[in-house]
C-alpha cells in the first residue's frame, strides 16, 4: 500500500509528497517553504536517516516506521503556533484509535494516572501506550516574509521497531500487538489532523483544544518531577494553562507554570532524575 492522503484532507487542499528514505522530513519541508511553499504539504516516508527530536537528540526512524512533517504557513503568532504540537498530538491519538483495535492495547499509564485512554499525551510532546513512549512531536519554525511563519509538525511513530538504550521505557506498535503499518496510521492521521486543525482554528479554538488534551492527558493529578536546565522541580501535575503550559503544585503547596522541561511521572519522578 502507498502512502495516501484522507478524502477529507485531499478535498481541504492537503498534498503529499511520500519517500522512500529522507535525511528529515522536517528540514525538507521548511527547505519547501523556504523556497516558495504555501504550505498545507504533508512530507512522508517509512524511514528517516538524520531525524531529530527535542534539544538536538536523535530521532531514529528505522524501515517501517513512520516519519511525518505537514508545512503550516501561518500569520498566527509563534507563541500560538507552538501550540500546534498540541493539534498533532490529539490527532496522532485519534488516528490511532481509529486503525488500533480494541483490546490489543491496554488502557492506563502504569501507576501515574487512571485510565482514560488507551494512547495518552505526555506534556509537551509524547505519545504513550502502556506508559511506554510510542511516538514523539517536534515543532521546527523558519521566519518568511510578510510576518509569515513557517512551522514544521513533525510526527515520528514507532510503528514496527523501538529503541531499546533509553533512559526511558519506549514501544512500537507492533510490540504491543498491533499490526497497522505506516502507510494506514498516516491515512488515518491526515484525516484525523484537519479535524483537530478546524478545532484550533489558527489559535481562536485552544481552549477546545486545551480541554480535549487534558482528556487524554497522561499523569494528571499524579507526581511528577520536572527537569528544568538541570534543576528539577517535583509536585503534583495539575493541569496546563490557557496557553498550553504545564502547571504543578510544588512540594511546598507553591503553584509554578512551566514553558519547557522534561517530565517525569510516577515512580520514576521520585527518583534521582
Amino acid at each position: 500500500m502507498a502512502f495516501r492522503l484522507a478524502p477529507t484532507s485531499a478535498s481541504e487542499g492537503f498534498r503529499l509528497e511520500a519517500h522512500d528514505s529522507v535525511g528529515s522530513t522536517n528540514a525538507l519541508a521548511l527547505d519547501h517553504a523556504r523556497a516558495g511553499d504555501a504550505g498545507r504539504l504533508w512530507v512522508v516516508s517509512k524511514k528517516q536517516e538524520s531525524g531529530r527530536g527535542r534539544r538536538g537528540r536523535v530521532w531514529a526512524t528505522p524501515e517501517g516506521n513512520l516519519a511525518a512533517t505537514l508545512l503550516v504557513i501561518t500569520t498566527a503568532e509563534l507563541r500560538l503556533a507552538a501550540t500546534l504540537g498540541f493539534v498533532a498530538g490529539l490527532a496522532l491519538a485519534d488516528a490511532l484509535d481509529a486503525v488500533v483495535p480494541k483490546g490489543r492495547i491496554a488502557i492506563g499509564l502504569d501507576g501515574a494516572s487512571a485510565g482514560k485512554s488507551r494512547f495518552e499525551l505526555k506534556w509537551p510532546n509524547d505519545v504513550l501506550a502502556s506508559g511506554a513512549k510510542l511516538a514523539g512531536i517536534l515543532l521546527e519554525s523558519a521566519i518568511l516574509d510578510g510576518g509569515r511563519f513557517a512551522v514544521a509538525v513533525g510526527i515520528g511513530v514507532n510503528v514496527v521497531a523501538y529503541p531499546e538504550d533509553l533512559p526511558y521505557p519506549a514501544t512500537s506498535l507492533r510490540a504491543l500487538g498491533a499490526t497497522c503499518d505506516a502507510e494506514t496510521l498516516f491515512l488515518a492521521l491526515s484525516d484525523a489532523w484537519s479535524q483537530n486543525a478546524r478545532l484550533w482554528d489558527e489559535g481562536r479554538g485552544l481552549a477546545a483544544v486545551r480541554r480535549r488534551w487534558l482528556a487524554r492527558a497522561a499523569g494528571l493529578g499524579g507526581e511528577v518531577a520536572v527537569r528544568i536546565d538541570g534543576n528539577v522541580v517535583r509536585g503534583v501535575f495539575e493541569t496546563i494553562d490557557e496557553d498550553c503550559r504545564f502547571v504543578i503544585r510544588d512540594d511546598e503547596g507553591s503553584v509554578l507554570t512551566i514553558a519547557a522541561g522534561d517530565v517525569h511521572f510516577g515512580a520514576v519522578a521520585s527518583a534521582r532524575v
